[in-house]
């Protein structure tokens, strides 16, 4: 219950106007700061995703190469590093604006396993940066048994 004293009109203060006006700041910067966060982090997300599909892009090529050691003519190993080199520079699949591509370098290891019976590891590392943030990977691998007759 307010009591008028004559002519005087009720009304907030200096203090309370900057007060109030601190804590909107306050939350406005807090908004605007997640939003700029969380645009990053979409970024750098879209980023992984196409680092990711580059490395299974060659986990692919390398699962669908023939490697029949039983075969013949012998030499039917298409599944060694002559037939995909260790290394290999590509393009982010992202969206760019002018000359900004981003490049990412897949690294493929392909090691016996066994021989009897014959089992071979494929390891492919994707290799990319983002700015300011570093240099990141993603790998993927799989073993690989060679085709066989029994």
């Amino acid at each position: 219950m307010k009591i008028r004293l004559g002519n005087q009109v009720d009304g907030f203060t200096l203090a309370e106007v900057i007060v109030s006006a601190g804590i909107a700041v306050i939350a406005l910067g807090g908004i605007i700061y997640g939003y700029i966060l969380s645009a990053q982090r979409a970024e750098w997300s879209a980023y992984s995703l196409a680092a990711q599909s580059l490395a299974m892009q060659r986990l692919e090529q390398t699962r669908a190469a023939k490697w029949d050691p039983l075969g013949y003519p012998p030499d039917n190993d298409h599944l060694t590093t002559n037939y995909f080199p260790i290394i290999r520079t590509n393009i982010l699949d992202i969206p760019i604006t002018q000359t900004n591509f981003v490049f990412a370098t897949n690294t493929t290891t392909i090691s016996t396993v066994s021989t009897s019976p014959p089992l071979r590891m494929i390891r492919v590392d994707c290799t990319w940066s983002f700015p300011k943030r570093g240099t990141f990977t993603n790998t993927v691998m799989c073993y690989r048994a060679a085709i066989s007759d029994e």
